[in-house]
């Protein structure tokens, strides 16, 4: 971690999909870590303790406690590779048969959580018949002295939540998601991503699933909308670095969130 981490945070973006056995993902892990060096957060998809399967599966016998096998190896990768660790996976709730879509954040000792709040039931999916909505409690988390707002896949079509973070102090938003594919999804996720950070004055985050199923395009978004770093659809790596003072100077020039009178 360099001198000045608190004002810039490097942050690695694996596009890679995940796969219906979960000790098969956990390895996928590992491949991972082995490439991580100077890295400060290393981001993976939603789901990736063990993918959604064929819609309408039933999600509940994969689901896992927070100190569970997923979460354990994302605090044991953390303490190995000296980077936070984010990544999703199901969580067991207090309804047996929907388990909570859950982010879950290790930074050396310390385990953070999201539970996704927005349930995609939309473009012919019913997510909330398999899952439950987490409570309506926006999550914004410190990374290494940089404040993180956590969002989950269909989130992002929801403003509210976005800007929630961004008065909560959030200065970048990091979207985990297995954005499905289908017409007009890519340009739905690349306009939402860039809204969200040109609305908000923030950082925007979007990590993806791959193609064929997912649409991939994982992104880094700057404060002003400009795209840093973009992947195609097929499995990749990125790397960014997101700077403090790149927040605060486009809010010099655009400060919306000050001129907001709703």
């Amino acid at each position: 971690m360099s001198a000045d981490s608190t004002e810039q945070l490097r942050v690695r973006l694996v596009q890679r999909a995940s796969g219906l056995e979960a000790a098969d993902n956990l390895a996928a892990l590992d491949e991972i870590a082995d490439e991580v060096s100077d890295v400060d957060l290393v981001v993976v998809p939603e789901a990736f303790a063990r993918d959604f399967g064929e819609p309408g599966s039933d999600l509940a016998p994969f689901a896992e406690e927070l100190d569970g096998p997923f979460a354990t190896r994302l605090a044991q990768l953390s303490a190995r590779t000296g980077a936070a660790w984010l990544g999703g996976m199901f969580e067991r709730s207090g309804d047996t048969a929907r388990p909570l879509n859950t982010l879950v954040l290790a930074d050396g000792a310390a385990v953070a959580h999201y539970r996704k709040i927005h349930l995609y039931d939309s473009f012919g999916f019913h997510e909330s018949g398999q899952v439950s909505a987490g409570p309506r409690e926006p999550r914004v988390v410190d990374v290494r002295g940089f404040p993180v707002g956590l969002m989950t896949c269909y989130d992002l079509r929801f403003p509210e939540l976005a800007r929630a973070l961004a008065v909560q102090g959030a200065e970048a938003l990091v979207v985990p998601a297995a954005w499905v594919a289908g017409e007009r999804k890519v340009e739905h996720w690349r306009t939402l991503l860039r809204a969200r950070a040109i609305e908000n004055t923030v950082w925007v985050v979007g990590v993806g699933q791959p193609a064929p199923r997912y649409t991939g395009h994982s992104v880094v978004v700057a404060p002003d909308g400009d795209i840093i770093t973009e992947a195609g659809d097929e499995p990749e790596v990125l790397d960014a670095v997101l700077h403090r003072d790149r927040v605060a100077e486009v809010r010099r020039t655009n400060p919306s969130l000050a001129n907001r009178r709703m």
